[in-house]
């Protein structure tokens, strides 16, 4: 079993002001635990390349994108809301998350891999249509699934998100398309308040309480998700991978630990071995302690790669 991991320089050059929670740190931590605990070695390493035009709008129309570029400071930060901001290595950098999860997605759709981590800056699961928010840009899952449906003519994907925020932007996005199912659990009621969808066959979502501890997350994903999915058997899993769930992370208040992530990949990867060549990208979002998120995303990335 290979798994890939994939990133890149810039995503530390993305830097959105001092005690921003979504920091370059973040990147640095989960680099760091990696290596502590034997990892980083054992996965095959790549650089994430930038994602084309026709790649970004498959999910975002040219006149965003076009804003968006044109809005890139030569110095300083620009806001786009009160927590999202642009400084002169944004917009590349979003675009090299994006081109890690199509990176990815080829690698393993090719079987050169098994699975995929994309530790990638800025995150994507809030970026709408034509609007970015909390945090995000472009919206990096969206874009891998939409390219797993185009160019390797794949009929039915599913998003999987477990990130203490509803993935509002990757709901948005796929709303309407019947080759895509999207799971979700998340904090409720919290940011971004969203409306509940319930009478969507293809949008899972499970909201917890605050205080919810990793008891309630298994039950609640294993009453919910598994049995959509397999009614919808999809043929690839992405993982919208966010670890502020996590009961020391300062931005929530849900009380997941290290365990819960391993137990939820363990269960990615069983649907995936079941249904879909074993095919999983997964792609970092939230998570913002940084020994937390450190901690966290080594225990998902042992699992992914039978560690």
């Amino acid at each position: 079993m290979t798994t890939a991991y994939i990133t890149h320089p810039v995503f530390r050059r993305h830097d959105m002001g001092p005690g921003h929670p979504e920091s370059p740190q973040r990147l640095e931590a989960i680099q760091d635990y990696l290596i502590i605990q034997g990892l980083f070695e054992l996965l095959r390493h790549y650089e994430a390349p930038l994602a084309s035009r026709q790649q970004l709008e498959r999910a975002h129309p040219a006149t965003y994108i076009d804003e968006l570029e044109r809005i890139v400071p030569q110095t300083g930060r620009v806001p786009l809301d009160p927590d999202t901001f642009l400084n002169p290595y944004t917009f590349e950098a979003a675009q090299r998350a994006v081109g890690a999860g199509i990176l990815a997605t080829d690698l393993v759709v090719q079987k050169e891999v098994t699975n995929a981590f994309c530790a990638v800056r800025p995150p994507g699961h809030h970026a709408e249509i034509a609007a970015a928010m909390g945090f995000c840009f472009f919206n990096n899952i969206a874009c891998a699934a939409l390219h797993a449906l185009d160019k390797h003519r794949l009929d039915r994907v599913a998003i999987l998100d477990f990130d203490v925020h509803h993935g509002n932007g990757t709901e948005a996005i796929f709303r309407d398309n019947p080759k895509v199912m999207v799971c979700s659990s998340f904090q409720y009621p919290f940011y971004p308040n969203t409306p509940l969808i319930q009478d969507n066959p293809r949008l899972i979502n499970v909201p917890l309480a605050a205080g919810a501890r990793g008891a309630d997350f298994r039950e609640a994903i294993s009453d919910s998700w598994f049995p959509a999915l397999e009614r919808f058997r999809p043929q690839m899993i992405f993982v919208s991978a966010g670890f502020d769930a996590h009961k020391d992370d300062p931005l929530a208040d849900l009380m997941l630990s290290e365990r819960d992530f391993t137990w939820i990949t363990y269960e990615i990867k069983r649907l995936a071995n079941h249904g879909c060549e074993g095919r999983v990208v997964s792609m970092l979002e939230g998570g913002y302690d940084l020994y937390a998120l450190g901690a966290s995303v080594a225990a998902h990335v042992r699992e992914l790669a039978g560690l």
